[in-house]
């Protein structure tokens, strides 16, 4: 944590923080960067909740990394989460997003390489709460929300990261946030390229995103399309020949090893749980009769095995 602290520190984050949140009227004793960075931390370290910071107030070495003697307990990091609003939250990211270029154009130069990938996507965040604020119930049957997540796929940045209700479809608003994303990357790479799924084949903004990104989406299998696609002419397309993800060294396949579990399954005649019945015996020793009535499940045999012996 020393590390990145010192990092945040050199790129000046705390400031920009501090500058572009005003939601405390007395800074006393800390700022808003000192809460932001504080939730931060907490999840870098392990935390999956507010609770968790009261354990790195406790922490000798975690507090000598950061150079302080003092953090915000659970209760005020809690109490700031609930200062936010939507316009607040949009104004954090923007300012962690301006001292980014520092980091690509600095050190980590090499790291967007000859193509910088923007991927987009929508996922699902469950939560157990009743009294959650804009949650909804999603495709699956799950209570939660559905935000979108447009990252950085060569430095595995979230550069945006917008709520929406559980049952919001994946394109829901993602036109606005690809082209923030744009802004932000274009001008320090030599090319950058779009990459979504279906649910991101905007075709209102192809054209305008044309003129200045590449863009790789996933098209559904519509009738019109499929139409179009097989009346062009075969010298219009080629095959594509994925290549493997490794080639082996002597320049043969490997022998797929014999499943023993299955065939002492079949011989004896046990009650496969994934299929619901007893599969059909294919090779049996005629001194080895099958029971005639239905064998113990494998489920009854996990909990029945010889006991070990160290």
């Amino acid at each position: 944590m020393a590390a990145v602290h010192r990092l945040v520190t050199k790129l000046g984050l705390a400031e920009r923080i501090n500058d572009s949140l005003a939601l405390l009227k007395v800074h006393l004793p800390y700022h808003e960067s000192d809460h932001v960075l504080n939730l931060a931390y907490n999840v870098a370290c392990g935390g999956t909740r507010l609770e968790d910071i009261e354990r790195l107030r406790h922490d000798t070495a975690y507090m000598n990394a950061l150079g302080t003697d003092l953090i915000p307990d659970p209760t005020t990091a809690g109490d700031f989460c609930g200062r936010l609003a939507e316009d607040d939250v949009v104004a954090l990211m923007e300012a962690i997003n301006a001292v980014r270029p520092q980091l690509w154009t600095g050190r980590g130069r090499d790291l967007l390489g000859p193509i910088a990938y923007l991927d987009v996507d929508g996922t699902i965040v469950p939560t157990g709460g009743e009294h959650k604020a804009g949650m909804d119930i999603s495709y699956k049957g799950i209570w939660g929300y559905a935000p979108l997540i447009v990252s950085l796929a060569n430095t595995k940045e979230v550069l945006y990261l917008v709520n929406r209700p559980g049952n919001a479809p994946s394109h829901q608003g993602a036109a606005e946030w690809i082209d923030k994303a744009i802004e932000l990357v274009a001008p320090h790479a030599e090319r950058v390229c779009l990459r979504g799924d279906t649910d991101f084949s905007l075709t209102a903004h192809f054209d305008r995103w044309a003129e200045k990104v590449d863009f790789v989406f996933g098209m559904d299998n519509n009738v019109a399309l499929r139409s179009r696609a097989e009346a062009l002419d075969e010298a219009c397309w080629s095959r594509l020949q994925r290549p493997a993800a490794y080639e082996p060294r002597t320049g043969g396949t490997r022998a797929r090893r014999e499943n023993h579990k299955q065939r002492i399954v079949t011989e004896r005649g046990y009650v496969n749980p994934r299929h619901g019945h007893p599969p059909r015996p294919q090779h049996h020793h005629p001194a080895h009769r099958l029971p005639t009535q239905p064998g113990p499940s494998l489920q009854h045999l996990e909990h029945h095995r010889t006991p070990r012996f160290g």
